[in-house]
């Protein structure tokens, strides 16, 4: 392959499992990142904001692939948007986009439903930009990642008492959604693609019990009902795809493989 794939957001929780794979595919890559890097491994870096619309014709010219994982709890449309004006004025570059297990199943209507389930809105507004950009695309849509569900994790464990609300998750491995992507990368535009879900379904009441648990703590957890119709939504399953659970690392085999990375960096 000739031309660099590029790879929004490729120093963020995913792009930095895409990047090293789609290089160990003999591929040329460029990565767009909010902050400067010096070029190393053969990849190239592109400075730039897709936000506030900077940098990004420079990171899209003569791609002939662009992988979008770049995003944030708010504003992905508005990113997306201008991704889709630079690489539509570039060529006509396929463009991968990571999008969210039950962005078209939970409504975010009211107040409420933005505070806590905007992510899914922003999300399901993006697949559209996509979809109607005119670029040949694809989209994968996959469950909450095991990264992102620490995050969650540790946060709330930092809390004497614990406020959980009654809603499930699916967490699925970075890694395992990075492979899937490259796959889908080089391959042909498919449009959207089945879902990607991990092993288990568990509430956030035994997530959080897993994680202190590895981490040998103690905490009140203590149910709250969150109000809303995405709520409602997430609390009937909504965010998660049972008949998708390919992926295969569990939340505990994670913790467990965290809680030795761990333990060999102190030593």
């Amino acid at each position: 392959m000739t031309s660099p794939i590029l790879v929004t957001g490729g120093t963020g929780t995913l792009g930095r499992h895409i990047v090293p794979r789609l290089r160990a595919a003999g591929c040329q890559v460029r990565v767009l990142s909010r902050s400067p890097h010096e070029a190393a491994d053969d990849i190239e870096h592109v400075t730039g904001d897709l936000l506030e619309d900077e940098g990004i014709a420079a990171a899209v010219a003569g791609a002939g692939i662009i992988v979008h994982c770049a995003g944030g709890r708010k504003d992905d449309d508005v990113a997306t948007r201008n991704l889709v004006r630079a690489a539509a004025r570039a060529g006509a570059p396929h463009l991968v986009y990571i999008s969210v297990v039950g962005a078209d199943r939970i409504p975010v209507v009211s107040a409420a439903d933005r505070a806590m389930f905007g992510y899914f809105g922003f999300k399901l507004a993006a697949e559209r930009i996509v979809a109607e950009s005119g670029l040949p695309w694809t989209t994968l849509r996959a469950t909450q990642f095991h990264d992102l569900s620490l995050t969650v994790a540790e946060q709330m464990a930092k809390l004497p008492v614990i406020p959980v609300p009654g809603v499930r998750f699916q967490p699925v491995d970075t890694d395992e959604v990075a492979a899937r992507l490259v796959e889908l990368a080089l391959g042909a535009p498919a449009g959207l693609v089945p879902d990607m879900a991990g092993p288990q379904v568990v509430s956030l009441a035994g997530l959080l019990r897993g994680y202190l648990r590895a981490r040998g703590k103690r905490r009140l957890l203590v149910p709250v009902r969150v109000p809303g119709r995405a709520a409602r939504a997430v609390r009937d399953g909504a965010n998660l795809a049972p008949d998708r659970a390919v992926g295969r690392r569990t939340w505990e085999e994670f913790l467990a493989d965290r809680g030795r990375e761990r333990d060999w960096a102190m030593r």
